[in-house]
């Protein structure tokens, strides 16, 4: 939705049914997809690319209280499998994943706060073919409400992921993060607000702009 209100026409692909999700969609595993675009040339139809691989491997949750107290289970790493593609598509490309360990460089950071959003949300995204300047992270004005090892907090924030604690409402992550096309929990969970992906699309069109001025 983002890319969209900064200009795009958005082509979506995920592995599974999104009967919600507002633009061209294809349902399938996105890195075939991927390949299969570079493979048959129809790559060329696209002037960028977003690819959110899962985040469960290395995100902060996995690594941090899931691994000190023993829970979860083991998780597919794609981020270097997607890069990969990525740069054979030979597109400018945006890799995003949240807070953790994965392996990608954090050319920008964007948290809810710099967009008085209700949400942090923190994200990192690396940037392929092209760059743009870091914005600023602004203060947190407080924290987010619910329970953290046993202790309530009440706060500016929701926290959109997992249920119980404290944790969002579904209508509450609808509003903390502008979504509105979807009521579904585990899809809100799974996003990110759209408010980084437009500052994104119109940094692209601005740098974009500058390299051919």
């Amino acid at each position: 939705m983002g890319y969209h209100r900064a200009g795009f026409e958005v082509d979506g692909c995920d592995i599974a049914d999104r009967p919600r999700y507002p633009f061209a969609y294809h349902r399938g595993d996105a890195p075939a997809y991927l390949a299969h675009l570079i493979d048959t040339g129809e790559i060329e139809r696209y002037a960028f690319v977003h690819a959110s691989p899962p985040c469960q491997s290395k995100c902060g949750l996995t690594v941090g209280t899931n691994a000190s107290r023993g829970w979860g289970g083991t998780h597919v790493d794609l981020v270097g499998p997607t890069r990969a593609l990525l740069d054979a598509s030979g597109l400018p490309y945006v890799l995003e994943q949240p807070n953790g360990r994965a392996e990608i460089r954090k050319d920008l950071s964007l948290c809810g706060e710099m967009f008085g959003l209700g949400v942090l949300r923190h994200r990192n995204f690396e940037l392929g073919r092209w760059s743009t300047a870091r914005p600023a992270h602004p203060r947190h004005r407080g924290y987010v409400r619910g329970h953290r090892h046993g202790v309530y907090r009440d706060g500016p924030y929701v926290a959109a992921y997992g249920q119980g604690g404290g944790k969002a409402t579904v209508a509450e992550m609808q509003s903390a993060m502008g979504i509105t096309w979807t009521g579904v929990r585990e899809e809100l969970t799974e996003a990110i607000p759209p408010a980084y992906t437009q500052w994104i699309g119109r940094a692209f069109l601005t740098a974009r702009q500058e390299v051919f001025a």
